[in-house]
């Protein structure tokens, strides 16, 4: 542990660049993250320089996102539109359309979040009377928690299911569609949403949409938004989730693995290596991150001037979008862009063999 010196003391510039600085996750941090989680932090950290974005919804960070979704995102007097739920609008007949008649549909929300971007998607197909069941999934307890107090306050004649998954590691369980009368596997068709811009934060998303498409059906659609454009052209300019959002999970992480403010500096920059719009956390000392609970025992060393990824988005081009679903066994049958042409949602389903 390094030793404080008072603001008086005669250091030479050498020696103080080379004092080592120590990080404890903090006790709440061991509370919210499982051994597992813990070890996929630590092995992300190693491997390659990240605390994967998906483990700030854990905790405090449900409430985070939550607060983030209300104050900049949700439409209000002053905000009347919401790219995402337009998009969804524009695109409720198609998918309306391809329900077979006299049919329902199990919505599976993966992902989750407050639910609130299809609300007003379910409260028409609830109108004609299409809904199945809804499934919440997420890797959050709290945000299943905040989705389940959500859905059932707006529609409390549907039934609502919930379950936490990471769909970067895994498929959806079969037995979430298993009717509860005889445990068969229930063969409505299923629409998957993966809303929120999700696709771009994800660091493997290739095996995110492997995932989605071995847990489908051949009658059932996978749905998602992401942001259009080319991420190497970016002006620099933070808005929206790089801003807002990055500022609350930058103060989180720091918290919870017991870096100081002044220890570290908040980046942001377009990643070549992974195409993305990346935000770091730059370290101004060497660091060690030591891991030491949960019968774990690691210590990662940092080194001055290295960064930490905390968060990401990769935008779409078609092309590349139409390369990643082939290499993952999916078929893109649909997609529109919204009018501002900044974020486009997709439609698509199992490849035909």
């Amino acid at each position: 542990m390094a030793q404080n010196f008072h603001s008086n003391s005669q250091l030479p510039s050498d020696m103080s660049t080379a004092i080592n600085h120590t990080a404890q996750p903090s006790s709440e941090f061991y509370s919210i993250f499982s051994e597992e989680e813990v070890l996929g932090i630590i092995h992300a950290l190693e491997v390659r320089r990240e605390i994967p974005l998906k483990y700030s919804y854990k905790g405090r960070g449900a409430k985070i996102w939550d607060d983030f979704y209300r104050k900049y995102v949700i439409p209000t007097w002053y905000r009347t539109s919401n790219v995402e739920i337009d998009l969804l609008k524009d695109n409720f007949k198609y998918l309306n359309d391809n329900i077979p008649s006299g049919k329902k549909v199990n919505i599976v929300d993966v992902g989750a979040g407050n639910s609130y971007p299809l609300k007003n998607f379910i409260q028409r197909l609830n109108k004609l009377e299409k809904i199945n069941k809804y499934i919440a999934l997420d890797i959050s307890e709290q945000l299943l928690h905040l989705s389940k107090n959500n859905f059932n306050k707006w529609f409390p004649l549907v039934q609502f299911i919930s379950s936490t998954i990471d769909i970067e590691n895994s498929c959806i369980p079969q037995k979430l569609f298993q009717n509860k009368v005889n445990l068969e596997i229930d063969d409505t068709a299923k629409i998957f949403f993966h809303l929120g811009v999700t696709i771009g934060n994800h660091q493997n998303r290739d095996e995110v949409l492997k995932n989605f498409r071995d847990s489908m059906g051949e009658n059932d659609f996978l749905v998602f938004t992401n942001e259009t454009g080319t991420n190497s052209k970016w002006d620099g300019n933070v808005r929206g989730g790089c801003k807002y959002h990055v500022e609350e999970i930058y103060g989180w992480v720091k918290s919870k693995i017991g870096i100081k403010s002044e220890d570290c500096e908040l980046v942001r920059k377009y990643d070549l290596k992974t195409d993305s719009i990346v935000a770091n956390i730059k370290f101004r000392h060497n660091y060690t991150l030591n891991f030491s609970r949960m019968g774990i025992d690691k210590k990662i060393e940092i080194s001055l001037g290295e960064e930490i990824t905390i968060w990401r988005h990769h935008k779409y081009d078609i092309p590349k979008l139409l390369q990643e679903l082939e290499r993952s066994g999916l078929e893109l049958i649909h997609y529109s862009i919204d009018k501002y042409k900044s974020h486009i949602m997709v439609i698509c389903k199992v490849a035909s063999s």
